[in-house]
């Protein structure tokens, strides 16, 4: 009989501790945390529970120096950990690896399932964003309309290009019914199609407060709108989801209304500029005109009109003359031409050669018949030697002889009595014809 297998306390711990580190892996839960312990290593001992039971958790310095809450006893939070056991006392526990409030926790994750869904529908692709117009005129906003968002915008634009308009579309931007405000303002500005680029704006916040940026719907409403977007949502370091659909990405308000302005001063600096070079282009083509004008004042003053004339007079006798004789030229050799293709004309004359065709058709013609009186004494030749060895092979050749062809009412050849019954009909062919006989009994 075969001996049981027998394990030592510390080996079986051992075996459980492998089987639940491979066959678990990192986990993802959500407790209670109670017993929370931070002794002088930096190691923090707590248990997570949840109404019905609890766990043993151990998070080592290493780890949790990257955490950014502070854990409390009764803290709800969200962990990711993995399964092991303490050996020596032989208790189940958790190894905390990342740990964060469990409410933003959860919204993170809903976040980043989202983020990476979209990317993957291509609401990201930098090719398909539009450039922000180059002149700018009017702008619209969607935003609340006595947030500091806007304000901020306004100041902005007002400090920087007070030429350009902005049309407040306004809207929730925090709480349950700001995503459909949002939307409905968002097929508001594309409908009136009033403005030359939108900008989605909001201050900084929690990610709770920021949530109906990160709305799927909105996202892709924002994806298909025709007009240039840019979503201005939060600080510098918060990240929506309006942030990656959108054509452009602004880290603040300021820095939207920043983008599709022009500082004034530059405006007002760089038109002294073009004045001064204006005016420096205009002196330089004065003096120009000037030197050209003194130039052409002396060469008159030195030529006589009169005598121009008379030498362009003379010239023009000269060239017309030219003129005459070229065109005399030219006729000239275009009717010698003419003469010429008038002479090959005569000779190549279809009247002419119609005899020698004639001719040519008269012999062919000749040949033709002869060629087929030869063929058709060939093919008789031919004919008559195929037929004389035809008969010569024929069986009637054969009847002609005496013997006759003995065949059944529907054509079989009989070469044996046997193949006829006693009394059976059958035809019998000879040279000068064909009678019926019947087999006798």
């Amino acid at each position: 009989m075969q001996q049981p297998h027998v394990f030592s306390v510390a080996s079986l711990n051992a075996e459980v501790r492998q089987v639940l580190e491979q066959g678990f892996g990192s986990i993802w839960l959500v407790g209670e945390i109670s017993n929370f312990a931070a002794p002088g290593s930096g190691h923090w001992y707590f248990t997570l529970k949840d109404e019905r039971a609890q766990i043993k958790a151990a998070m080592f310095r290493n780890a949790n120096q990257r955490v950014k809450i502070r854990p409390q006893h009764g803290m709800q939070v969200l962990v990711r950990a993995k399964l092991t056991v303490y050996e020596p006392r032989g208790d189940y526990q958790l190894i905390i690896e990342h740990m964060e409030d469990a409410g933003a926790g959860l919204l993170q994750q809903r976040y980043e399932q989202l983020k990476q869904k979209l990317q993957l529908a291509g609401l990201f692709d930098p090719a398909l964003k539009q450039p922000l117009p180059e002149n700018i005129r009017k702008v619209g906003v969607i935003t609340s309309p006595t947030g500091a968002a806007v304000r901020d915008i306004l100041a902005v634009l007002k400090r920087r290009d007070p030429a350009i308009e902005v049309v407040i579309y306004p809207s929730s931007v925090q709480g349950q019914s700001a995503t459909g405000e949002l939307l409905n303002m968002l097929q508001r500005a594309i409908t009136r199609n009033e403005v030359d680029v939108l900008i989605l704006a909001r201050g900084g916040g929690s990610l709770e407060d920021l949530w109906c940026f990160n709305d799927e719907q909105l996202a892709y409403a924002l994806h298909s709108c025709p007009l240039p977007t840019i979503s201005a949502v939060g600080h510098e370091t918060d990240f929506t989801i309006c942030d990656y659909v959108a054509d452009v990405r602004a880290p603040t308000p300021s820095a939207a209304a920043e983008l599709i302005s022009r500082d004034q001063r530059e405006n007002l600096q760089r038109i002294s500029h073009l004045e001064h070079r204006l005016n420096q282009l205009w002196l330089r083509q004065q003096r120009q005109l000037q030197q050209r004008l003194g130039y052409i004042q002396g060469r008159l003053q030195q030529q006589d009109p009169q005598r121009q004339l008379q030498q362009n007079g003379q010239r023009l006798d000269e060239l017309q003359l030219r003129i005459e004789g070229a065109m005399k030229r030219i006729i000239d050799q275009r009717n010698r031409l003419q003469a010429h293709q008038q002479q090959r004309l005569l000779t190549i004359h279809p009247q002419r050669r119609l005899p020698i065709a004639r001719q040519q058709l008269s012999q062919v013609r000749q040949r033709l018949q002869q060629a087929i009186i030869n063929l058709v004494k060939d093919q008789r030749q031919r004919y008559r030697a195929a037929s004389q060895e035809l008969h010569l092979v024929s069986p009637l050749q054969t009847i002609e002889r005496g013997y006759a062809v003995v065949q059944t009412e529907d054509g079989k050849v009989i070469r044996d009595p046997a193949q006829l019954n006693s009394g059976q009909e059958f035809s019998v062919r000879v040279a000068k014809g064909e009678f019926v006989a019947k087999k006798s009994g």
